[in-house]
Formats: structure tokens, C-alpha cells, sequence
């Protein structure tokens, strides 16, 4: 019995059946210890803190991976854009020097037009020194058409949005500005006016005034010379179109500069980008 009695005085704290209802019910085992409850207390404020924070690191680590994704993504879109461009110069350059030519061309074949001779409107070729009149190739026509794929890859996928609204708005305007539209506009459907012209005096009139028409034939223009320049309408219609193609050649001269300016622009853009510390809260 006494061994009970000192076994029952070294236990701690209250029996559970003299509790209130409210220690009983977060009481464990028959007794109630203010120490006890304090320890479970503390460690499950520590095993929560532990979570709390664990998660918190989680969700930051995430965000800052999603954070420097997005960056990297944003630099791949700079630098391919800022190739592209420089793509678009090239195309641009090209077609500049093409634009000079047939309107240098056209331009001696208007002048001499009323000169009285039958290889009037026969020119030299000077690759091959063989003859060929310019009026053979009337018809032509190269819709101005730059390489597009990066910009619209970017739009497509969404990724727009990262590049910033002021490299946004200096882009868009080199892919989809009124200039460049202005410029696309008037090499095809503008440039497509005067050829189904050309077509339709051939196809309208030439066939029942002319016996035969072969357009690549020198003979034909050499025969029909004095019919050609007689010929108003196609006259004019050359004249037109050699004013059309004044007016390509300076959208195309400032159409150069502004890619020049962009291209300048995403440079700096990127140079920037690249200098940027970036710092990394966590590596898996």
C-alpha cells in the first residue's frame, strides 16, 4: 500500500475526472500537467512552423524558377526577334537594289520611246549579250513579303506579353506598322492594277490589230515598232507605274531606317537584359 501511495505522489498534475470539460477534452491520458501541455504545445508550434516555412521556400523557389523561365524565354524572344530583323534588312536591302534597277530600266525605256529606230524598245542583256525587250516582263510583279516566323511564333504562343509594352510597341510597328502595310499594299494590289492592264490591252486589242503576239519574240517588237509607239495607253500605263514605283522606292528608304532604329533599339534591349544579376534562392 505505501508503495502505491509514494507511486501516486510522484505522479503530476490533476486526474482527468476532476477536470472542466474543456481541459478534459484536450487532456491526453488520465491526468493533467500544465508542463505537459506546454511541451505538446511548443513542439507542435515548432512542427508547424517547420511546414509553414517549408511550404512558404516551396512556393517561392517556384515562382523564382517560373520568374527566371520567363526571363530566359523573354531574352530567347529578344535575340530572336533582333535576328529576324536583321533578316528583314537583308530582304529589304535586296529589293531596294531591285526597285533601283527596273525603275532605271523602265525609266531609259520611257525616255527613248519616241526614237526612230526599230530597237527601240530592245535592250542588251548584260549577262549573256543576247537582246530581250523589258515590255516582255511588264507583268512581273514581287509583293514586298519580309520573313515573319519568330513575331508570329510570339504572338501565337503567347509570350508577347513579356516583352514589355515599350519594346512591344517598336516591334509591332517594324511587323505590323502602317508604313510596312503601306509598302506591302502598293507592290501587290497596287502593282497588280497596272499589269491586269497591260493584260487586258493585250487580250482586249493587240490580238485583233496585230497578227501575232509572242510578248518574248524580238522580232515582234522589232515588226511592230511603230505600232508600240503610237500606243498611248501603254505608254501611260508605263508611266504610272514608273511613278508607283518612285513612290516603293522611298517606303522602302525609310522603312530601312526605321528597321536600323529597331534593330538598334533591341540591342540595347538586350545588353541590358544580359547585365542583369540574377539571383537564384534555390537549385535542384
Amino acid at each position: 500500500m505505501s508503495d502505491e501511495i509514494e507511486k501516486g505522489s510522484k505522479e503530476k498534475g490533476v486526474k482527468k475526472e476532476q477536470l472542466n470539460w474543456l481541459l478534459r477534452a484536450i487532456t491526453l491520458g488520465d491526468r493533467f500537467s500544465i508542463q505537459d501541455f506546454y511541451d505538446r504545445v511548443k513542439k507542435g508550434f515548432v512542427e508547424f512552423l517547420i511546414v509553414f516555412f517549408g511550404v512558404l521556400v516551396s512556393f517561392g523557389v517556384e515562382s523564382q524558377g517560373e520568374d527566371f523561365g520567363d526571363r530566359e524565354s523573354n531574352v530567347d524572344n529578344l535575340i530572336g526577334l533582333r535576328d529576324e530583323m536583321k533578316d528583314i534588312q537583308d530582304y529589304t536591302h535586296i529589293y531596294m537594289e531591285e526597285n533601283e534597277w527596273i525603275r532605271n530600266l523602265y525609266n531609259r525605256l520611257y525616255n527613248q520611246w519616241g526614237h526612230d529606230r526599230d530597237s527601240v524598245f530592245l535592250f542588251i542583256d548584260e549577262i549573256d549579250g543576247m537582246p530581250y525587250s523589258p515590255l516582255s516582263f511588264f507583268n512581273n510583279y514581287n509583293p514586298f513579303n519580309p520573313p515573319r516566323v519568330v513575331y508570329e511564333a510570339i504572338k501565337l504562343d503567347g509570350t508577347f506579353r513579356f516583352l514589355g509594352s515599350e519594346v512591344g510597341r517598336f516591334v509591332n510597328n517594324t511587323y505590323d506598322g502602317t508604313d510596312l502595310k503601306y509598302l506591302m499594299l502598293n507592290t501587290d494590289r497596287e502593282e497588280k492594277v497596272y499589269v491586269d492592264q497591260f493584260e487586258a490591252q493585250v487580250a482586249n486589242k493587240w490580238i485583233y490589230e496585230l497578227d501575232k503576239i509572242d510578248l518574248y519574240d524580238t522580232d515582234f517588237w522589232i515588226k511592230n515598232r511603230k505600232y508600240f509607239q503610237k500606243e498611248k495607253f501603254l505608254k501611260y500605263n508605263l508611266f504610272k507605274r514608273l511613278g508607283l514605283w518612285e513612290q516603293i522606292s522611298e517606303q522602302l528608304i525609310d522603312y530601312d531606317a526605321t528597321l536600323e532604329k529597331n534593330i538598334k533599339k533591341l540591342d540595347s534591349v538586350i545588353k541590358v537584359k544580359d547585365d542583369e544579376f540574377v539571383f537564384i534562392y534555390w537549385w535542384f
